[in-house]
């Protein structure tokens, strides 16, 4: 007998360690639940319900292949191999299969599953399956991890135009088993149920999760390039959700990519291209994850920058978390993060660069805040993505680069819809006034915060303070 043991990877379709598992004989499904690791890692609570919703659907592919799924309980994962083991000994199990995942925690359970059930003389497999390419498989010519995404590029693009990952053999209905597939958990303490709205913005399943790769690939990809940064509109494929989930494969989203660009990489639709630059920028900071895991530990990739002299300013981070800083850009960022448990993308690095420059505010208070409320929170790209803005990481934009919150909003919000529909207290503005609401004194924004900072003298603030890094 078999065991798979699910994590990150909540589909039958294109699941690598599956796959394994059942062309080697009868297999079993393992889901452990882990409330106390979940709270250490601030994931969100529309992203715990996400899995479950998803686990509700992945239930029901399962027992349509034959295969039960099992579910048991730990709080974190120090008890996950002693509950692995002990389902191995109930069933039999001659070997288990999982998928990696990266990061200290994920690698270090891993680690000590694998010991376990080894020296119980259970075989273990782990498989390649979050990535195109293994960590460690692209390294610069000193055999070091990239730290430059320009350069990771051009080094994952050799390597795909050599060999193309491959989709795993679909996974055929086994004979009946007489094990019963244990019922779902309904919730967790700590994790209160998300709005409706929530639930009806990300609907479960691997059907829905190809249905909006279809949708993106017919309908928006060749505008991408051009859509991408404007919040008013659907220009993203907007799967992140099902990524962090892994409902979906970044080997399925490469190939209907391919599809539909005549199998070109780097050629060919530039709105194509782009978008696989944004699978491969998930896939650099994984590989970041492997190569250099101070990051999983709340460190600063760029060691000096650890001495940067953060704000402590309790009230304004609570105005940047709640949406009251002044800034319509950033306030209908943050209010469409609390109502959806998502982000766009453009604005996640226009309100990361305010709390961390304009505010100088620690980045990693604004990076459990995502986490917190994302449901496609992911250490790797929320980290990387973080850090970026922050100009403390790989590849980090240059300190002296500032996002100006409304420049930003009147290139990319230059009719305001984006704005008056998180903010309708400021939808009686005419599309100038709208992008910064203090500036011309207009009575229809008198119940509409005043600025919580000036943005010329925290800018000269924040340049000092990455200046002083060098004296």
């Amino acid at each position: 007998m078999q065991l798979i043991w699910l994590r990150s990877d909540l589909r039958v379709e294109d699941n690598t360690a599956l796959s394994a598992a059942c062309a080697l004989g009868p297999t079993l499904a393992l889901w452990l639940a882990s409330p106390g690791q979940w709270l250490a890692h601030d994931d969100a609570p529309c992203k715990v319900d996400f899995w479950l919703r998803n686990l509700q659907t992945l239930r029901q592919s399962l027992e349509r292949l034959n295969i039960p799924l099992l579910i048991r309980h730990v709080d974190t994962w120090r008890q996950a191999p002693q509950a692995v083991l002990e389902v191995c000994r109930e069933h039999r199990i001659e070997a288990v299969h999982w998928n990696e995942e990266y990061g200290v925690n994920e690698q270090q359970r891993d680690a000590a599953t694998q010991d376990l059930l080894e020296q119980a003389g259970i075989l273990t497999h782990g498989h390649l399956d979050q990535l195109l390419l293994r960590p460690g498989s692209v390294l610069t010519r000193s055999g070091h991890y990239f730290q430059v995404f320009g350069q990771f590029r051009r080094a994952c693009l050799e390597h795909l135009h050599l060999s193309l990952p491959s989709l795993a053999p679909p996974v055929k209905r086994q004979a009946p088993l007489r094990i019963a597939s244990d019922p779902l958990p309904q919730g967790f303490t700590g994790f209160p149920s998300p709005p409706r709205s929530v639930r009806e913005h990300w609907p479960a399943g691997e059907n829905e999760a190809h249905r909006r790769l279809t949708r993106f690939i017919d309908e928006t990809v060749e505008d991408y390039l051009q859509l991408r940064d404007l919040p008013a509109r659907t220009g993203t494929s907007q799967l992140s959700p099902y990524l962090a989930a892994g409902v979906i494969s970044p080997r399925q989203c490469l190939h209907a990519a391919l599809s539909g660009n005549q199998g070109e990489l780097d050629s060919g639709s530039v709105g194509v291209q782009t978008w696989i630059n944004e699978l491969l920028w998930r896939e650099f900071y994984k590989h970041i994850l492997v190569g250099y895991p101070q990051v999983s530990r709340h460190r600063a990739f760029r060691a000096p920058t650890e001495a940067l002299p953060w704000r402590d300013a309790p009230e304004d981070l609570e105005a940047w978390k709640t949406g009251r800083t002044g800034f319509p850009i950033v306030d209908a960022a943050m209010r469409q993060l609390l109502h959806t448990g998502w982000m766009h993308n453009r604005l996640r690095m226009v309100v990361a660069m305010f709390l961390s420059k304009n505010l100088l505010i620690d980045w990693r208070l604004g990076e459990r805040h995502f986490m917190r409320h994302l449901i496609d929170g992911d250490l790797a790209a929320n980290n990387g993505g973080w850090q970026w803005s922050a100009s403390t990481g790989t590849d980090a934009v240059p300190y002296f680069r500032l996002f100006n919150p409304v420049s930003q909003s009147r290139r990319f919000d230059p009719q305001g819809q984006f704005i008056r529909h998180w903010l309708p207290e400021l939808q009686g503005l005419d599309d100038k006034t709208i992008h910064e609401p203090g500036a011309g004194g207009d009575l229809f924004s008198a119940s509409y915060v005043q600025p919580i900072v000036d943005l010329g003298s925290s800018r000269e603030r924040v340049l000092a303070a990455f200046q002083g890094l060098k004296d």
